[in-house]
């Protein structure tokens, strides 16, 4: 068992030597992570996990470290550290380079293993990740928590969905079955749901488990197929469920020392189909025991009591174990190494016999010993002693002399045997048989110290002459070469030796150090005496085959002869090729499965054989392109026949021209250090070494030159082009700049314009200010005298209106009078009409007074909104002072902006400029003094205005106050005539004098009325209409409550008579 300790090392090799795992353990490499810090530890590993190839895994320690490793290409790296313990791991299976990785903080995040650099950062858990799963097409992903489970979309990483539960119902586990849009849940109450992903729509829920074996399920496992599902917990009962019928088939019962299951995964297997049938589970004691679910045998056992397991994954084509020990080290299993005691073929059913030595059959009795092994067949031989040798038994109980066993317990003279009868070895064994017969020692310390050298100078372009399509092929090939090449010399200018080990390096890529043995076996044995013409072909080799051809077809020779054709054109491409070009892969197999069993000079022997049966078609060829044709290309030729009649010729040839005798016996490589090879003229080499050194150098010598002229040339073309951009910018500059130059003056002279028609505008807006404040004002007085002549004509209609009602009243006034002695006559007749004739004057009297009141009500109104349009007028004109002086510093505004302007673009015409300024600030200044003329006669204006609504103000008040005393007069008159009435009513024969008296006193009173009216008529000239029009109201509400007093009066005396009549017939 290799152990790899990773250390401080970022990368590396996982095994120096190639693993050869035990069928005891199977593990290919133990790794382990230790600090070389001063107090060292060792660090934990936590999770691990594969990728879809089962070729690479990713695993990650309790310090956050994750490494990546590829156990095809033997190498480790460190991808990220994250800088806290990781609770789950998955490979993203739509990119291959990236993976899932969730921390101790409960997010999860996503790396990219060739970049090294975060690709996102998914959060939304509060406890702690302790499983993902991921979609067979690689596009969804579920993390699984205590607590809940959620569903990612990993082309976004945006979350789809959330699974929230009860606290009492904990989740076991979520996942996505293989091979379908299916989601399991399984939670801690034995509950097992299945959902689809797209809708998330509940599908089934497998049935409760019987309670004959019903345990808490923990840990769980799908097969492949999806089909089978394994469930396990605090027993050692396994629970299989059929998820097609939804039901448990079968329960399979552990050994009683399991008491309890940690873990389960099922094996998978490349022929199966995907219906696995070996499951593995971990139990307590940390040891995982692999038992076949149909058989219910277990089949193997991984880890120990001394050294448990704590989890495990199994790659997905079956063929790697990743196991964490509970010692935080990392252990690397080989299923086919575990497994090799199962798959190994059936005893024979024929047993031998063997017998005792004469010793023993002369002392003791007859025994017979009984033992399992293959029917021995006598082999066909001249002489007797080769039978008697066979069955004799020797003490070891070997059949076979020493010289003919091999190191893996083959015997040569066997498979010769074997050979002969088939003609060639089984597909399945055939490269073991031919590791045992070439005996190769497998070196593994000086095949890595030849190819740690790298590629060797001759093959860095390998690819150019032999255009591979394969890229493994070809740097397999590369490196094959290279170690050749470092080996010895002479191979770095042997311009066959790619055609030489190609075949072999097609056919042993997947292991380089069997097909560099090989190849070197076949150049120490079967090339002898190769290169002793170096660089020309092997004339000796060729003329020991052209020998046997001129012994056993002469007229074939002769024919090559009359043609010119020599043994470097029908001996040599077949030999310097291996007859690769001329056989198919099973005919050059099969060829070979005889040349490794042979003499090396069998493949001398081969070279004539191949000629002397492909005697027709050579015999009618007489052109030298035929030739070449036919020795480079396929042709129509049974191998078998080809095989015979070399063991013909090898039989039959004679001892001075065979070429066994001017070759050497087959011999094995030296185990621990490739032997030296030097079978080649060594000053030639070394010549054309150093002629190809010297021609390195001076090609390195001009190279370097022409480097240096050419960085002279391009750093003088990059001066040029430099230069020439300089110009061209400076060009577009000058260019620009005129440009710039010219906008800026078609702008200046823009803004002169505009400023010229913005001055015009200005005077245009001015003048029809001007115009329409005239027009205003002239409509506003025009509106005045208007409304004054109209409120004339009212008045003058009004003055009418009353003095005719006055002159209607009076005449009313004498009529009633008159016929109120009428009235006195006839009170008994027209009491009725009287009634009647009294409510009418009742309901005038109050339509009158509600007139009266509106007559006061408008006059109040029209006072008050007289003193509203004073304050309105007020308002807009202070309004309009404002406004223009709003208008006046926008103004000013205005003009500071164009002087800072002037100011920033004339800078350099200083002195006309400042003539012109002073002048401008004149002009300012006198607009200014202006302006403030104009706004101190506003204000004095408007001082004005504010005095005069003061006394139209003060004169509304004085008027006010008369309103008021003729309101008091009027209440001192009615209380007055109401008193009179009262006394009247009282004492109604007393009213002749009084009345008299009161008609005298009233008719003096309009004329005391009257010449107090012309009296202040007289008085207040000065006053203006309004005033005039309230005496005139003042003098109607005098007249209309004498009309009523009087009224009144009657009504009274109409009352009172009703008591005479009593009071005279008393």
């Amino acid at each position: 068992m290799q152990s790899t300790d990773l250390g401080n090392k970022e990368s590396g090799k996982l095994w120096h030597r190639k693993p050869s795992p035990a069928a005891r353990d199977g593990i290919i490499v133990n790794i382990i992570h230790s600090t070389s810090d001063y107090l060292p530890k060792v660090l934990r590993f936590l999770n691990v996990a594969f990728d879809s190839s089962g070729d690479c895994l990713i695993a990650g320690d309790h310090q956050g470290n994750i490494y990546v490793f590829d156990l095809y290409g033997n190498r480790f790296n460190l991808v990220q550290r994250t800088a806290q313990a990781c609770t789950a791991l998955a490979f993203n299976l739509r990119r291959k380079s990236e993976f899932l990785v969730a921390l101790a903080d409960y997010s999860i995040k996503c790396f990219d293993t060739v970049t090294k650099e975060l690709v996102s950062w998914m959060r939304g858990h509060e406890s702690s990740v302790f499983s993902i799963s991921v979609h067979a097409s690689g596009r969804y992903a579920i993390t699984t928590s205590s607590d809940t489970a959620q569903l990612w979309d990993l082309d976004t990483f945006q979350r789809k969905r959330k699974l929230n539960i009860l606290q009492s119902v904990g989740i076991q586990k979520v996942f996505f079955l293989p091979l379908s849009n299916t989601i399991l849940s399984c939670f801690k109450d034995n509950s097992i749901f299945a959902w689809e992903c797209d809708t998330l729509s509940c599908k089934y829920q497998l049935p409760a488990p019987p309670e004959s074996s019903s345990i808490l399920y923990k840990v769980f496992a799908v097969t492949r197929d999806g089909r089978i599902l394994a469930a396990g917990g605090k027993s050692n009962h396994l629970h299989l469920w059929c998820l097609e019928a939804k039901q448990l088939f079968r329960i399979i019962q552990m050994p009683t020392k399991v008491r309890a299951i940690r873990h389960l995964e099922f094996l998978p297997d490349s022929f199966d189909a995907g219906s696995n049938q070996v499951l593995g589970a971990l139990s307590q004691d940390g040891i995982m025991r692999f038992v076949n679910i149909q058989t219910c045998k277990l089949l193997f056992e991984i880890g120990s009591l001394d050294e448990g397991i704590s989890s495990s994954v199994i790659s997905p084509h079956g063929r790697y174990i990743a196991s964490i020990m509970e010692n935080g080290s990392l252990n690397i299993y080989s299923v086919q190494a575990l497994t090799q005691e199962i798959n190994k073929p059936p005893p024979p059913l024929v047993k031998v016999i063997e017998d005792l030595p004469k010793s023993k059959l002369n002392s003791g009795g007859l025994k017979m010993k009984v033992t399992s092994g293959r029917v021995q067949r006598p082999a066909k031989s001249r002489e007797n002693k080769m039978q008697a040798r066979i069955l004799k038994q020797d003490l070891t109980g070997n059949f076979e002399n020493k010289e003919n066993e091999m190191s893996d317990g083959l015997n040569k003279k066997r498979l010769q045997i074997l050979l002969k009868g088939y003609g060639e070895y089984p597909t399945k064994y055939r490269m073991f048989i031919w590791r045992s017969l070439l005996q190769l020692p497998e070196n593994h310390t000086a095949f890595s110290s030849l190819v740690d050298k790298g590629v060797h100078v001759s093959f860095l372009n390998l690819q150019k002459k032999y255009p591979i399509k394969s890229r493994k092929l070809l740097r397999v090939l590369q490196r094959t070469l290279s170690a050749l090449a470092h080996w010895s010399a002479i191979f770095s200018d042997t311009p066959y030796l790619p055609l030489l080990a190609f075949p072999f390096v097609k056919l042993f890529q997947n292991n380089q150090l069997i097909c560099f043995e090989v190849v070197a076996t076949l150049i120490i044995n079967w090339c002898q005496h190769w290169f002793e013409y170096f660089p020309n072909p092997p004339i000796n080799i060729l003329s020991m085959i052209e020998n046997v051809l001129a012994f056993h077809d002469k007229e074939l020779l002769q024919h090559f002869i009359d043609h010119d054709i020599t043994s470097q054109l029908y001996a040599w491409p077949l030999l310097e090729t291996i007859f690769s070009e001329v056989l198919t892969r099973e005919e050059w197999l099969k060829l070979f499965d005889n040349v490794f069993s042979n003499h090396p000079s069998f493949l001398l022997m081969t070279v004539v054989a191949y000629n002397t049966c492909s005697r027709a078609p050579l015999l009618s060829c007489s052109l030298k392109d035929d030739f070449e044709y036919f020795f480079h290309h396929r042709n129509n030729l049974d191998i078998s026949v080809v095989i015979r009649e070399v063991y013909h010729l090898m039989d039959t040839t004679p001892t001075d021209i065979h070429p066994d005798g001017k070759l050497n016996a087959f011999m094995a490589l030296t185990k621990g250090q490739y032997p030296v090879f030097n079978q080649y003229p060594k000053f030639i080499v070394d010549y054309q070494t150093q002629e190809r050194e010297r021609i390195r150098n001076d090609e390195l010598d001009f190279l370097r030159e022409r480097q240096m002229v050419e960085d002279m040339q391009a750093e003088v073309d990059q001066q040029r082009v430099e230069d020439e951009a300089w110009y061209q910018k400076q060009e577009l500059l000058r260019k620009a700049e005129e440009t710039r130059r010219e906008m800026l003056l078609r702008e200046e002279e823009k803004m002169v314009q505009q400023r010229q028609r913005l001055a015009s505008v200005k005077r245009e807006l001015k003048v029809k200010e001007m115009h329409l404040q005239d027009a205003t004002r002239r409509r506003f007085l025009k509106l005045q005298q208007d409304q004054r002549e109209m409120e004339l004509r009212r008045l003058n209609d009004e003055i009418e209106r009353k003095v005719h009602m006055r002159d209607q009243e009076i005449a009313t006034t004498a009529k009633d009078l008159e016929m109120r002695h009428l009235e006195l006559e006839s009170q008994k007749r027209l009491y009725e009409k009287n009634l009647i004739r009294n409510h009418e004057a009742v309901a005038k009297e109050m339509r009158e007074d509600a007139d009266a009141y509106r007559r006061k009500v408008d006059l109040e109104e029209h006072m008050f909104h007289k003193l509203i349009e004073a304050g309105q007028t007020q308002n807009e004109k202070t309004q309009k002072l404002i406004e223009e002086n709003l208008a006046e510093a926008e103004q000013a505004c205005l003009n500071a902006d164009w002087r800072i302007q002037a100011l920033h673009k004339q800078r350099c015409d200083d002195l006309q400029r400042n003539e012109c300024y002073r002048e401008m600030a004149k002009l300012l200044r006198e607009n200014r003094r202006k302006e403030t003329e104009v706004l101190n006669a506003m204000v004095g204006e408007g001082a004005k205005k504010w005095e005069e609504a003061k006394e139209k103000d003060f004169h509304l008040k004085s008027e006010k106050k008369a309103s008021t005393l003729s309101d008091a007069s009027r209440k001192w008159f009615l209380e007055k005539e109401l008193d009179d009435a009262i006394e009247h009513a009282e004492h109604p024969y007393r009213t002749g004098p009084r009345c008299r008296s009161r008609q005298a006193s009233s008719s003096s009173l309009p004329r005391t009325s009257q010449l107090n009216d012309t009296s202040e008529v007289d008085s207040s000239t000065h006053i203006s209409l309004n005033q005039r029009r309230v005496q005139w109201d003042t003098m109607e509400q005098d007249l209309m409550e004498r009309v009523r007093n009087l009224r009144q009066r009657l009504a009274a005396q109409a009352r009172n008579p009703r008591r005479t009549p009593h009071l005279l017939a008393a």
